[in-house]
């Protein structure tokens, strides 16, 4: 395929992508960030606990360092 064919497909695919795409409300964003803050935290603390349980398996203390 030629550039300007691929341009041309690109810049119709960015058009519907923008056509089909809207701004979400106060009310779900701030639901939307909520949930996202949540599963940072969530993952935070798996990987904590999943440390502090190879810390005392191989060292048989609690040295995280």
């Amino acid at each position: 395929m030629q550039l300007g064919n691929k341009l041309r497909s690109f810049i119709t695919n960015a058009r519907h992508i923008l056509y089909v795409s809207y701004k979400p409300g106060e009310e779900r964003f701030k639901r939307t960030a909520k949930i996202v803050i949540l599963g940072i935290i969530l993952a935070g603390v798996l990987g904590l606990v999943i440390a502090i349980i190879i810390s005392l398996l191989v060292t048989g203390s609690l040295a995280l360092v």
